[in-house]
């Protein structure tokens, strides 16, 4: 496989050899592509002569003299070849240029030309990478299917102390064999995925509903997609917009999801329960709006349907049902009840009081609990890549459940001792 790296000008940019030799021990063929900033810290001899290649350094060749096709078109051949783009260090000033579409230099115009995922990790000054504008850009990005690695903190070369010092390399690295040799592991599987909030109506003008902004949900049906599933995801409210290459249904309350998920569930091989679904809804929706001056109002609640419990009920046996607990205190303990009465294959907990996890953020913080009693606690990171770490888990399960259903097959073929005929 064939990565294609790619320096900007920071002082991390000296680290991106080590990488270009992290990748290479992984079996990658790397093509480095440099930004005239990058030179300012490293020559393009070191990546040459670590790569064996021609290190790109700008749209057009230079050392022609003159601009010629070959040179022109470079950026398309390498983006055809290449299975994944790789920007390390990614420098405030690259981020912005990406999500703003600009092409004016190889690198940039390559990301655009690209079709193999991108995968970028930022430093910079602690400053930059909290600003405003970084941060808008950044989530312009990851809600394009970009991969981003976070920084991490501690003493950066400006002097101060925080977020921006680029993630290990060996870190990076890793992240680029997974995500290049999972990209298949799903291919023939039939995925539902519900997402986002589900909204009660109380009268015309109002509803009862949840801080869900069904980035979780979106985040697990990209991943989804990208490992080779077909997906169908079933949508409530979200303030962000679906991925592409799925089916997409919109719906609005907790009964409407549930006649969604009916719908398909007889298809699908995985299902994935990430919504925020509401609990409870008003027993009677008021014809007109409720006025202040009417006075106290009381509500009456009645439960909704539990969607996951009553399609766990009726599952088929190769069907992995994955659920969401979000809590506030007791997390596991609350989980893990939740996972054995509804008997689910996994459940994903995270206490949505802790900062960075749960509602409205693009990180979460989450424990996978498991039917066999495992509980494996992740580390805060992108929501995409705690995707990627449930659907390992899934695909994991999957992968045992397939195994188990071989060794049935086995041993109830074979012949009994003394006769022809098998069991």
């Amino acid at each position: 496989m064939q990565v294609a790296l790619g320096v900007t000008g920071g002082i991390a940019a000296y680290k991106s050899a080590e990488l270009l030799r992290r990748l290479q021990d992984r079996g990658f063929e790397v093509q480095v592509i440099m930004t005239d900033a990058a030179r300012q810290f490293v020559t393009p001899l070191t990546f040459a002569a670590l790569s064996g290649r021609k290190v790109i350094t700008g749209l057009f060749d230079e050392a022609a003299g003159e601009a010629n096709l070959a040179s022109v078109i470079e950026h398309t051949a390498v983006a055809q070849n290449m299975d994944a783009l790789v920007i390390a260090p990614a420098t405030a000033d690259i981020i912005a240029k990406m999500a703003a579409g600009i092409a004016d230099d190889f690198l940039t115009t390559l990301y655009l030309a690209a079709r193999a995922p991108t995968i970028v990790a930022p430093a910079m000054n602690v400053n930059m990478w909290e600003h405003p504008a970084t941060q808008h850009n950044l989530q312009i990005l990851r809600d394009r299917g970009v991969h981003v690695i976070e920084p991490e903190e501690g003493y950066l070369a400006c002097g101060m102390i925080g977020a921006g010092r680029l993630a290990a390399v060996e870190t990076i690295a890793q992240t680029v064999f997974e995500t290049l040799s999972q990209r298949s592991d799903l291919e023939g599987e039939t995925v539902l995925v519900t997402a986002g909030r589900t909204e009660e109506p109380l009268d015309p003008c109002r509803f009862l509903s949840n801080r869900s902004s069904g980035k979780m949900g979106y985040a697990l049906a990209e991943a989804a997609r990208r490992r080779g599933a077909r997906v169908t995801l079933i949508s409530g409210r979200s303030s962000v917009d679906p991925p592409p290459g799925m089916v997409v249904e919109r719906v609005r309350t907790a009964l409407e999801m549930m006649e969604a998920v009916n719908k398909h569930f007889h298809e699908v091989t995985i299902f994935l329960m990430a919504a925020a679904v509401a609990d409870f809804r008003p027993m009677r929706i008021a014809p007109a709006k409720l006025k202040r001056n009417s006075g106290a109002l009381a509500l009456r609640l009645e439960p909704t349907a539990d969607i996951l419990g009553e399609v766990a009920r009726r599952r088929k046996p190769r069907q992995l049902l994955v659920g969401f607990a979000a809590e506030t205190e007791n997390v596991v303990s609350n989980a893990s009840a939740k996972l054995r009465a509804k008997q689910l294959d996994l459940m994903v907990a995270n206490d949505v009081t802790q900062p960075g996890a749960g509602f409205e953020v693009d990180t979460n913080i989450v424990t996978l609990l498991f039917a066999d009693g495992r509980q494996i606690p992740l580390q805060k990171m992108g929501k995409l890549d705690v995707a990627h770490r449930i659907l390992d888990a899934v695909a994991q399960l999957r992968s045992k459940l397939g195994a188990e259903k071989t060794l049935a097959i086995h041993v109830s073929t074979e012949p009994a001792e003394g006769s022809g005929q098998l069991r």
